[in-house]
């Protein structure tokens, strides 16, 4: 198994080009089931789990065809060989899900073992199921964890969902897109994700308005069609980049961002004396101008602070001047870090979903695991800082979510090697 081995490095320095987002690819390469027609998707980020996402197309009956150099994904299917998704890659990712509302909507059947993917916490599928189930479908799950899903049409529906869930929006758009009549979803997740397969479908000929607001209206039709479609900046890699520059006290020219996306980000970086200066699609980063100080974070769904970034900031926190607060609304297994930085010298505390950062910790290396995606990146920040050598496992998880995330800090000033344990 690789490993990273990180080194205390100079305040990271330079400019970071952000990838495509994986949070937007891995469900536009699921809604190209829906046509027979090619869709070519850009920007699409060489990434494990979209590596993932084009064998599972493939077992379907996709052609998949994936340039690494030039972030390029193509998917065909004209016809889907069978509505079955392999076990061995739906337990790899949760994201796998989201081919369920298409193979239904094309196929009128679906089966697929509940997901895996980063064990964070309850991510209940129960509202997708809801979801679908309002558009006409049949769903049982078997005692191995099976999901058998049928329906002899899908219909148009209202439906209100009980929790803001991305997936769970992001699968219901897909189906209804193609079901017969109109799909109002409220209470629906308004990331930026959202948009970005709105703006997808509708490229291929679907009827979507209101993504991006908690009300959205879909108005089935009966063939989409092929399209071409460059994919949003990852906030969240963007985000992890702004967050690096602070803890290394560095200044970092963050390209291809999106600053409306990262708001939230911004907002709680200022708070903490770090200048932050956006224009239409660059971000300056300095944390080399004003002292570290401390803040509380509260998670929530967007518009809110992201889950996805709270153990970025988390080690942040834990270098800057003060006591800070965070809170955990939306998963609530997300502090598995706690204890990794905690072997890094951190000062952390947690109850329940809140944890309480004693900050100007002096971090010193240490052997510790990626214990998920975030978690992973968490370790990388504060291993930039922390005295010493610190040596990462299981970063299989990082870069299923990080493109070239060593290679990055590397042209950053960072020190950092990947090796084979």
């Amino acid at each position: 198994m690789a490993k990273y081995i990180v080194r205390k490095s100079d305040p990271l320095r330079g400019q970071v080009e952000i990838s495509g987002s994986k949070n937007a690819v891995l469900p536009i390469m699921s809604a190209a089931l829906l046509t027979e027609e090619k869709c070519t998707i850009l920007d699409a980020p060489a990434l494990k789990d979209v590596e993932i996402m084009c064998r599972l197309l493939e077992d379907l009956g996709s052609e998949v065809s994936q340039d690494l150099e030039n972030n390029i994904v193509e998917i065909e299917t004209k016809e889907i060989s069978t509505h079955i998704a392999s076990h061995e890659l739906v337990k790899k990712m949760r994201a796998s899900i989201l081919v369920m509302g298409p193979l239904l909507a094309r196929t009128g059947k679906a089966r697929i073992a509940l997901p895996g993917g980063c064990a964070i916490g309850d991510r209940p599928v129960e509202l997708h199921f809801k979801g679908l189930r309002a558009l006409g479908a049949d769903i049982n799950v078997d005692g191995a964890g099976v999901v058998r899903a049928s329906a002899d049409s899908l219909k148009g529906a209202n439906i209100y969902l009980d929790f803001p869930s991305v997936g769970a929006t992001e699968n219901i758009i897909m189906a209804a897109s193609m079901a017969d009549g109109t799909t109002i979803i409220e209470n629906a997740a308004q990331e930026p994700e959202i948009v970005d397969l709105a703006t997808f479908l509708n490229k291929m000929g679907a009827k979507i308005k209101g993504a991006g607001t908690d009300t959205i209206k879909i108005e089935g039709v009966s063939v989409l069609r092929g399209a071409k479609h460059n994919v949003i900046p990852d906030r969240i890699e963007a985000g992890t980049f702004m967050v690096a520059a602070a803890i290394t006290r560095g200044a970092i020219l963050i390209k291809n961002v999106l600053p409306d996306h990262v708001k939230p980000v911004i907002a709680k970086l200022k708070e903490c004396g770090v200048e932050v200066e956006a224009t239409d699609e660059d971000v300056i980063v300095r944390g080399d101008v004003n002292p570290l100080i401390s803040t509380d974070i509260k998670t929530l769904p967007y518009p809110g602070f992201p889950t996805d970034m709270q153990s970025q900031f988390m080690a942040m926190l834990t270098t800057a001047e003060g006591s800070s607060i965070v809170i955990e609304t939306v998963f609530e297994n997300r502090y598995m870090h706690v204890r990794e930085l905690n072997r890094m010298g951190a000062h952390i505390k947690t109850e329940d979903r809140c944890a309480i950062i004693e900050g100007k910790a002096k971090l010193k290396g240490s052997q510790v695991v990626a214990t998920d995606l975030r978690a992973g990146a968490a370790v990388v920040l504060a291993g930039l800082v922390a005295e010493g050598e610190t040596e990462i496992s299981e970063i299989y998880h990082i870069e299923r979510g990080y493109e070239d995330f060593a290679d990055k800090i590397r042209s950053l000033g960072g020190k950092i090697e990947k090796v084979e344990d």
